[in-house]
């Protein structure tokens, strides 16, 4: 099972990892006018009524994505450095050999350039 979520102390373990979130509730009146204050005179006022969004969550899935490919990217750059995409790429083949030269990658682990394997992506 992958009940850790893909990750252990900081390394992802090979399963999927699984990112939870939450955000705040939609701020809206939609009938019920609150009592409130006019700040350029202090008068009493009544809010206006105001509409948003009924549903945030598509959003919130893209801002989530961006934020873990992010952090993700940030990870890859600290692990595997360069200055330019071809040296990260080099960085990281000599790394994914490194690792086959060691035996990981046998029976689908993902070192060959599977779906998930380090790298997978990187052009």
């Amino acid at each position: 099972g992958n009940r850790a979520g893909g990750l252990e102390g900081g390394i992802t373990t090979g399963t999927p990892l699984v990112v939870r979130g939450a955000m705040k509730p939609i701020s809206t009146l939609l009938k019920k006018r609150l009592p409130s204050v006019d700040l350029r005179d202090g008068s009493s006022r009544v809010a206006t009524v105001e509409r948003s969004d009924v549903c945030a969550v598509p959003a919130a899935a893209v801002v989530a994505e961006a934020m873990v490919a992010l952090v993700a990217a940030d990870a890859i750059l600290e692990k595997f450095g360069g200055d330019s995409l071809g040296e990260l790429r080099r960085n990281l083949d000599s790394y994914v050999e490194h690792l086959a030269a060691r035996g990981f990658g046998e029976r689908g682990t993902g070192v060959e350039g599977e779906a998930g394997a380090p790298g997978a992506g990187i052009s």
